[in-house]
């Protein structure tokens, strides 16, 4: 096989399923990137290389939905020291300003450089020459330099889609040159926001000494390594117009009948981790219960928490805690058949996920910190009737675009309760001001855009 598109990401957009029939299968786990890429990858024949989320051995191609995808195979060693361990255990909360506690292990590095290089081995050998080998996130920041050693011709570029840290932090981590290098093995690195790029350059300049200018770093083989942001969106027509569907509609409002069709229903929608800031809010909503600025029968809360690594103890609390404190909140302040927070810890469908979008008068995204959050632009791309407020996280690399949002700091308690009140009693009138504005923002950038601009740039002439 020879692709002349390869991505390579940590996981394999498919899951693992049992047919019909009861045979083993894969099914379609679409998302943000397999809708940015998949157009690209369909006209260049290319293929996606990732791990398929099991720890069986895999060495041929599948193909699903007439896309090639190339698994890689990790052994619950290889799970545990460079997925569990050395990606979220340690690259995770340091990139995330420390809102966890980052470990360093020396068996976890080891880990995550033997599964980089077996990622970047099966590039080499399905790239095409003078290819184009797209690497995604913070799993696989070694794979760029392991690569060009391999596949000096190919195009090599990297998208990191959570934050890159400051100096401060950046330099904690003991490997951090290491990992620097690892990145300087692309020619074009990409990050959410500016403000990351010029973390990344400045890194570069005091911990391996290249020279920079702007947004270049000079190599001494002569190659120049570009770093730059690229806002990620996602495919905000597919939003649109399945918030317009008869289905959608109907089923928005048989959540808000459900709900006892309260004057503002709240919405908060994220996977379940510490840096989601999930327990804060709820925290808020309650408070403002108490205070009586808000009422069981005008208003409710909807929180839905995705699972996520609920073997790790530290998400085990995480969970244990919000689910006291939505039991606490009901205990005192809702009434019988009217709970004041409905919380739900599941994953919910996409047409599902839409009705709520529909159902919800006031999104809250209030992470401590996050690369982007697609679940503010997928709410805004669904308000086609330019009504509903968003209030959002100034740390959620949305906020860049989303500025007519009600922007709050989440570690200020009386702040989020001031934004979500003034979200409450906001008028339709500022309302459609501030959502036609974002609207305009997220249905002209959408992800289609923005994989398109990486693309255009990574295989433009190299700079010089």
């Amino acid at each position: 096989m020879a692709a002349d598109l390869v991505i390579v990401a940590n996981r394999l957009p498919v899951d693992r399923v049992v047919l019909d029939d009861g045979t083993p299968g894969w099914r379609p786990s679409p998302g943000g990137l397999v809708a940015a890429v998949e157009p690209t990858m369909r006209l260049t024949d290319g293929v996606w290389i990732g791990w398929p989320g099991d720890a069986e051995t895999h060495d041929d191609v599948i193909e699903v939905d007439e896309l090639k995808l190339l698994p890689i195979s990790m052994s619950e060693d290889d799970v545990q020291g460079h997925y569990e361990g050395f990606s979220n255990g340690t690259l995770w909360p340091l990139y995330h300003d420390l809102v966890g506690k980052p470990e360093f292990h020396r068996e976890w590095w080891e880990s995550y450089q033997r599964v980089n290089r077996r990622f970047a081995e099966k590039a080499a050998e399905v790239a095409a020459e003078n290819g184009v080998v797209w690497v995604h996130d913070y799993q696989l920041q070694l794979v760029p330099q392991f690569l060009r050693e391999l596949r000096p011709d190919l195009r090599i570029g990297f998208f990191l889609h959570i934050p890159f840290p400051p100096a401060e932090l950046f330099q904690q981590l003991p490997w951090r040159r290491q990992i620097l290098e690892g990145l300087l093995g692309a020619d074009l690195v990409g990050f959410q926001l500016q403000g990351a790029a010029q973390n990344f350059v400045r890194m570069v300049r005091q911990r391996v000494g290249h020279r920079t200018h702007g947004q270049q770093v000079y190599l001494p083989d002569g190659r120049v390594v570009r770093a730059a942001a690229y806002p990620i969106s996602i495919d905000a027509q597919a939003y649109d117009e399945l918030a317009r569907s008869e289905g959608v509609a109907t089923r928005a409002k048989e959540i808000r009948e459900a709900l006892g069709n309260p004057t503002r229903v709240f919405l908060g929608s994220d996977r379940l981790d510490y840096t989601k800031g999930i327990h804060q809010r709820l925290k808020a909503f309650g408070e403002l219960m108490v205070d009586y600025d808000l009422d069981v029968d005008d208003a409710v809360f909807i929180q839905v928490a995705v699972p996520s690594r609920e073997h790790v103890e530290e998400y085990r609390r995480l969970r244990d805690d919000i689910e006291m404190l939505v039991g606490r909140i009901n205990g005192d302040l809702g009434r019988l058949g009217q709970p004041a927070i409905s919380y739900l810890h599941a994953s919910q469908p996409r047409e599902e996920m839409v009705a709520l979008y529909r159902a919800a008068d006031v999104m809250v995204v209030t992470p401590f910190r996050d690369g982007m959050n697609l679940v503010a632009k997928e709410y805004v791309a669904c308000r086609f009737e330019n009504d509903g407020a968003l209030v959002l996280s100034e740390f959620a690399g949305a906020a860049e675009e989303l500025r007519q949002a009600w922007l709050v700091n989440p570690y200020d308690l009386n702040g989020m309760k001031a934004a979500l009140l003034d979200a409450y009693r906001s008028s339709p009138e500022e309302l459609g001001r501030r959502m036609k504005a974002m609207r305009h923002t997220v249905l002209t950038h959408d992800v289609a855009a923005w994989a398109k601009k990486f693309m255009d740039d990574l295989t433009a002439p190299a700079p010089r």
